[in-house]
């Protein structure tokens, strides 16, 4: 997928101020649409300064976009890296999930997650009105689902300048991890989002909860997986070994002759909840180097007395 950089497509800076970022569009608006322009594509010119206003008219998308842009450029393959949108508190307004369609698959992988103004909110006058819910996106240990935690979380707020430039500004709040959160649930604030008219209460802010990496384990929904390194003879003798889980080290039975790639399960070690999710043990068969004349020996005492072929049931001449 090619990156679009929507500043040249606007033909605007990328300091450019917001009053600038309008004017721009209905200059492009004005030469190319589609009823009254005489330009050679006219129409897909309309519609790229259209998906590229539809970023930079709003603060938060084009924060968002700009920390992302800064590794790319225009014409190069491009693929949002994971939870490239963590740390930045949007709004419950933005484009409809029936607008993604309109726009670019550039602009679906980024935007097409986004949050769509609440039911009923959007051009109320009332002079009492609650404010609008706030969306962030946050991630976690593995082991803060396991046992609950309490974590500070900086996250960057867009807003506009005096002088119409987007700016960033940092909101630390200590938020408390629920025992058993998942992957894709959200943690409530209340009384964290917009400020409210009139007196009105102020929205919430909703923090979507993602898992960091983590250097032993994966999870897929409510399981846990461990990729378990086993000596070769653990594996066809069978062995009882210890093994690491996020609640603790557990010994664990492999069964003799155990291949590469087995899954043991450890019920009910996965993720916690009412109904907690299993743990699987992946075997991965680790050999021994042959870095020694004693192992290089005893790797051809094997070849001489298993008669091991691994290849038996293929046709290879």
């Amino acid at each position: 997928m090619e990156y679009k950089d929507y500043y040249e497509t606007m033909g605007v800076a990328r300091d450019a101020t917001q009053d600038e970022i309008k004017r721009a569009h209905r200059k492009l608006a004005r030469k190319y649409h589609p009823d009254v322009s005489k330009e050679p594509d006219a129409e897909a010119h309309f519609k790229e300064a259209g998906e590229a206003y539809e970023v930079l008219k709003d603060p938060e998308k084009r924060a968002a976009y700009d920390r992302l842009g800064r590794q790319w450029k225009a014409g190069q393959d491009f693929r949002p890296p994971p939870d490239w949108d963590a740390g930045f508190e949007f709004r419950g307004g933005g484009y409809t999930a029936g607008d993604a369609g309109v726009f670019s698959k550039f602009f679906e992988e980024l935007f097409g997650g986004g949050y769509a103004r609440p039911a009923g909110t959007a051009g109320r006058r009332a002079f009492r009105m609650r404010g609008e819910h706030h969306h962030a996106k946050v991630s976690i240990d593995l082991e803060d689902s396991f046992s609950g935690a309490t974590r500070s979380f900086s996250l960057g707020v867009p807003e506009l300048s005096e002088d119409g430039h987007v700016v960033t500004r940092d909101r630390t709040l200590s938020v408390r991890i629920p025992k058993g959160i998942r992957p894709g649930q959200q943690i409530r604030l209340a009384g964290q989002g917009g400020s409210g008219l009139g007196g009105a209460e102020s929205g919430d802010l909703y923090l979507a909860v993602e898992f960091q990496d983590h250097p032993l384990y994966s999870v897929d929904g409510a399981d846990i997986f461990l990729d378990l390194p086993v000596a070769p003879w653990e594996a066809a003798l069978g062995a009882r070994i210890a093994a690491p889980t996020p609640s603790g080290v557990v010994d664990i039975k492999i069964p003799a002759n155990s291949t590469q790639g087995r899954k043991l399960r450890l019920k009910g070690r996965g993720l916690v909840g009412k109904q907690p999710g299993d743990m699987y043990v992946v075997l991965q068969v680790a050999l021994p180097p042959a870095n020694s004349d004693a192992a290089k020996t005893l790797y051809r005492q094997m070849e001489d007395q298993l008669g091991f072929n691994p290849r038996a049931t293929m046709r290879v001449s």
